[in-house]
């Protein structure tokens, strides 16, 4: 953690929803007027582009690997993102680039989808880092990503909710097929339970959407659960110093569940997060201008 040079970390895997949250962020940093963000994309620190990524989905599948997945070490580059977080929190420096995931991203850089961008230092005197992927809060034996964030986030929707969410990306925004899809979450069932679901006990806000219709069956969901459809529960690490009942009077429908946990109506999402995270963030950008 660094006072002169916060941090700040949204983790959740692939089809949780992460991306949402951090449109809830931009409003904050828009309406606060903090301008200098250092945006990085958990995808920029895989290890393997689309290309080399299916090869080495084919080297493994014989060998004593067969999970092999993005949410394992072996497919990402954890200790250079480890080092990023140092070296940010340190002096506000470090290397990142930029994971091209489709044509129009590739466009202005005139390369294919599916590749990376040249390395490059991040620009001085940025407020702070926002990162949002995979690994925002991953410690193994090796590295310790989670003690860095100053802020950390979890977005974990239910499984089957996650399940749902993935199958309709990939399937209408990527081209996969149902059974391409399926297959991909069984592969990575393993690292998911060993590699993703510990980062969320590390969290010091949790975010869990939770459908309020029929998901029992998430391969033959027609549609995504609507946010109205929906309900979310919110746990906080350390509720000290959160103003819960400032939370239940502004979010309608809203209920305590444990000391720690509120929980509010899934349309009401964005709301509660700009109401829980934009103190917590002036805070840190006073702490700053006080360093």
């Amino acid at each position: 953690m660094s006072k002169k040079h916060p941090i700040i970390a949204v983790t959740g895997s692939s089809g949780a929803g992460t991306t949402t949250v951090m449109e809830s962020f931009k409003h904050i940093f828009r309406r606060e007027k903090i301008d200098k963000v250092q945006v990085v994309e958990g995808d920029a620190f895989h290890r393997f582009d689309r290309k080399g990524m299916r090869q080495a989905l084919k080297d493994t599948e014989k060998s004593d690997n067969p999970n092999f997945s993005h949410f394992g070490p072996e497919a990402n580059l954890l200790a250079e993102l480890e080092a990023m977080f140092r070296s940010y929190g340190e002096n506000g420096s470090g290397r990142v680039r930029k994971y091209l995931h489709d044509a129009e991203e590739a466009a202005p850089f005139k390369q294919d989808p599916g590749t990376f961008t040249p390395w490059e230092e991040i620009p001085p005197d940025t407020d702070l880092l926002f990162y949002e992927g995979l690994h925002g809060g991953a410690v193994s034996e090796d590295i310790d990503i989670a003690r860095y964030p100053d802020l950390l986030i979890g977005v974990v929707p239910i499984i089957n909710l996650e399940w749902i969410q993935k199958l309709h990306r990939d399937q209408n925004l990527r081209g996969y097929s149902q059974e391409a899809v399926v297959e991909t979450i069984l592969r990575r069932m393993p690292d998911y339970v060993k590699h993703i679901c510990p980062q969320f006990s590390r969290t010091h806000v949790n975010f869990q959407r939770v459908p309020t219709v029929d998901t029992s069956n998430p391969f033959i969901a027609k549609d995504i659960p609507t946010p109205d459809e929906s309900m979310v529960v919110i746990r906080f690490a350390n509720p000290k110093g959160i103003d819960f009942p400032y939370l239940l009077s502004m979010l309608h429908d809203s209920m305590m569940t444990r000391p720690n946990s509120i929980l509010v109506p899934g349309g009401k999402m964005g709301l509660a997060m700009q109401l829980i995270f934009t103190p917590m963030i002036l805070r840190l950008m006073d702490q700053k201008r006080r360093v």
